[in-house]
């Protein structure tokens, strides 16, 4: 559990959907108040997921709420909009619309070919500035 409320969002540094996803729910939790992160198969993810459940993991965003769920696919995607502000958090509600069978079928099929979609990202990661250094996680 977290008790500052946050969740921990775990991605794929190498993966250039999982690196946009990550921008963008900077930009959009500009006080730092709903997410931490970290790398999969990081310091953190070690230590904060048992070995059972972390070789069950896609290799894709995975979410670890503040309460504790380890949520992957569809249900993390859902989670972080939902923590957003509109219009995302609306969102968030309109993608319930679809059954999480067919969503996560959708969501496989984007992570199947996302590396031919989304470019690898460049270099190193950038330097952070110190206010959201704090933000990001071994």
């Amino acid at each position: 559990m977290s008790p500052d409320g946050r969740d921990l969002v775990f991605y794929d540094g190498g993966c250039g959907l999982c690196h946009g996803a990550v921008t963008f729910l900077v930009k959009r939790d500009a006080d730092g108040s709903r997410f931490l992160f970290a790398p999969l198969h990081g310091a953190t993810f070690e230590e904060r997921l048992p070995a059972d459940v972390r070789s069950a993991l896609p290799d894709s965003i995975v979410l670890r709420t503040s309460e504790g769920d380890v949520l992957t696919r569809t249900r993390a995607v859902r989670r972080m909009l939902s923590r957003l502000s509109a219009p995302y958090r609306l969102l968030g509600l309109l993608s319930r619309v679809l059954p999480l069978r067919v969503a996560d079928a959708l969501y496989d099929g984007v992570a199947r070919v996302r590396s031919r979609i989304f470019a690898k990202p460049a270099g190193a990661c950038p330097i952070l500035p110190p206010a959201l250094r704090a933000r990001f996680l071994p």
